[in-house]
């Protein structure tokens, strides 16, 4: 179990008054305690119904967008994630430039050893747009190249 000093700075988890912010905001993020950072271990998030705005039209962008991460000191907190990326409802930007601001957001945060961020876009146009981006500290700099490659390879 969990005690309150491990809790600090958590404070959207259980609160049943949630307020979805209507513009980009990454002042939502929250972080716990990372009870294992002695280990090496892989955090998996998917967030099926991610939207943004396109930054000429105006005409929304659809997403599924994954985020891996091994963890250092700190962890993110999932509602806080998921009030983040909603954030991006009304943002407009390119596909790319998302999940570059997703990334260097979350890294600023966690001070990850490595983190990744998918962008499976649906077609607009007859054309998908599927941007990564990742972040590797210098022990995983070979992971951050292996991982690069597949997506070259669009082998996620």
């Amino acid at each position: 179990m969990r005690n309150d000093t491990e809790l600090e700075g958590v404070s959207l988890l259980g609160d049943t008054a949630t307020k979805y912010p209507d513009k980009y905001s990454p002042q939502v993020l929250e972080t716990f305690v990372n009870k294992h950072p002695d280990n090496e271990y892989l955090v998996t998030f998917t967030c099926p119904e991610f939207t943004s705005l396109c930054p000429k039209t105006g005409q929304p962008d659809f997403a599924r967008i994954i985020i891996n991460y091994i963890p250092r000191e700190r962890m993110v907190e999932s509602k806080s994630l998921k009030l983040y990326l909603f954030s991006f409802r009304n943002h407009g930007d390119f596909h790319e430039d998302c999940i570059n601001i997703i990334m260097k957001d979350l890294v600023a945060l966690m001070n990850p050893r490595y983190l990744e961020v998918i962008g499976l876009f649906t077609p607009r146009g007859g054309i998908s747009i599927y941007p990564f981006a990742n972040y590797g500290d210098s022990d995983h700099q070979e992971l951050v190249r292996q991982r690069l490659a597949a997506a070259f390879r669009n082998d996620f």
